[in-house]
């Protein structure tokens, strides 16, 4: 008879189930012989002193896994398998190089520049709007999302007023793709664009971007920057055709493009075919010495500005809504070649936007973000002049939710960020967003970001970035 061991007592598993994965180790393990017979359900359920169900259940699952075939009148009997290595102990562990860490950020603070506040994200609202999305679309949450492969288009409509409010931009909801970051629709878009483009983007840059197109074997070059953002004579010496461009906010450095180099730039792509501008419009809802700067695109009389925003930095990062406004020429594209991609966007996600936007709240969110970043801000850039006065530099603090800080001092970064990690300190070194080679006489420089640092937090950052330089 068969050695199995029924534990009702000492298994959380359900019987049937220690039934099943007993049989299929001994068939694994070669113990009957191919198109041998098995003892009956009456049979075995008796000797094992279980129900016939438990025992035909067992019985089933090994028959649907392919481990047995059933002869109708006759009974159950093996199947014939090839044998293979096995192994019934835990799983092999990980090399030690592809454990992920699971220390604990309790005590730590960060100067991250990627994520934003939750704390005070009013998620007593989005659920209130959720609950009307739900309540009055709750029949398109089972449309199939090839019927709006750029997103659900009252979405759309309503994303497009926005934009056309709040950034100038000019387009209409036909024009808008929606997906689930703006690495998404970078690779859509690639695919939309001549296959001999060639791509320039700025130095220091977005390196996620800079690695996707590499991955992807684009032909990509980079562009240094001057006091104006991207340099019109280092683009003409690339010779690109595609620009990838943050003229708002300059990422990571900061720089606000002014009029006369965005109609340079302008100017540029209207001199050939074929020559785009992306515009990625990442954190441009937060101005504190003036008036929020219309976008590039909006000044575009050529149709060349490929407008790029999300709602990561305004609301949650998790929340995975981007957006990008196409030129006419290229939608066609969209709609001739990539018009069966499903959406990526969460329908829920989309819907409970929609209302957030057009009920008001969301304007109602930024202007209470802008006045408790503009407080960290202000706080952060005073306790930094407090701690480290004449030997510290800061560039870029009049937009966005980061800026970048520059520091006299002997350590090299690599020892500086060995420190922070060790004071439990989140920081990012300005070396590490270029594209190509960091300036030699480059001070160490970081990205401090202050998004998701409480303002009685700060005094004790600056104090960790402090102990950390020197």
């Amino acid at each position: 008879m068969l050695s199995i061991q029924i534990q009702p007592n000492k298994t959380k598993d359900y019987i049937y189930r220690q039934i099943y994965k007993q049989l299929k180790r001994e068939i694994l393990l070669h113990h009957f012989l191919p198109h041998e017979k098995l003892p009956s359900k009456r049979e075995l359920s008796k000797s094992l002193n279980v129900s016939i169900n438990s025992v035909n259940s067992a019985y089933q699952q090994l028959l649907a896994e392919g481990y047995i075939y059933a002869i109708e009148r006759s009974g159950f009997y093996v199947e014939k398998l090839d044998t293979i290595p096995l192994s019934f102990s835990k799983a092999k562990p990980l090399d030690s190089e592809l454990v992920e860490s699971q220390e604990s950020k309790k005590n730590g603070i960060s100067f991250s520049h990627m994520s934003a506040d939750r704390s005070v994200f009013p998620f007593d609202s989005w659920l209130s709007c959720e609950h009307k999305a739900l309540k009055s679309r709750r029949t398109e949450l089972n449309d199939d999302s090839t019927r709006y492969p750029q997103g659900i288009y009252s979405v759309r409509r309503t994303i497009a007023r926005l934009l056309s409010i709040t950034r100038g931009v000019k387009c209409f909801p036909e024009q808008i793709v929606l997906g689930s970051g703006t690495q998404i629709l970078v690779t859509l878009l690639s695919h939309l664009l001549p296959k001999s483009s060639t791509f320039a983007m700025e130095d220091p840059g977005y390196t996620r971007i800079y690695r996707l197109l590499k991955a992807k074997h684009a032909d990509l070059k980079t562009i240094q920057l001057d006091d104006k953002g991207a340099s019109i004579e280092a683009i003409k010496r690339a010779n690109p055709n595609v620009v990838y461009v943050t003229p708002s906010h300059q990422f990571p450095t900061g720089i606000l493009m002014p009029v006369s180099r965005r109609i340079q730039l302008l100017n540029w792509a209207a001199e050939a075919d074929n020559r785009y501008i992306i515009e990625d419009d990442y954190d441009s809802e937060f101005k504190y010495k003036s008036d929020t700067i219309p976008s590039l695109q909006g000044l575009d009389s050529f149709d060349k500005v490929i407008y790029m925003g999300t709602f990561s930095k305004s609301l949650l990062p998790g929340l995975r809504i981007s957006y990008m406004v196409l030129p006419q020429q290229l939608l066609k594209k969209f709609r001739e070649h990539a018009s069966f991609l499903m959406q990526t966007c969460n329908v829920m996600a989309q819907l409970t936007l929609q209302e957030f936007i057009d009920s008001g709240e969301y304007q109602k969110h930024i202007k209470h973000m802008k006045k408790v970043y503009s407080e960290r801000r202000v706080q952060l850039i005073r306790e930094l002049k407090r701690r480290f006065g004449e030997s510290m530099t800061i560039h870029g603090a009049n937009a966005g939710l980061h800026f970048i800080a520059s520091f006299q001092t002997d350590k090299p970064i690599d020892q500086i960020m060995e420190r922070a990690e060790h004071e439990k300190l989140e920081l990012y070194c300005l070396k590490d967003y270029y594209l190509s080679e960091e300036p030699a006489s480059q001070k160490p420089t970081f990205i401090l970001g202050f998004a998701n640092l409480p303002v009685e937090k700060i005094e004790e950052g600056v104090n960790r970035l402090y102990r950390a330089l020197y």
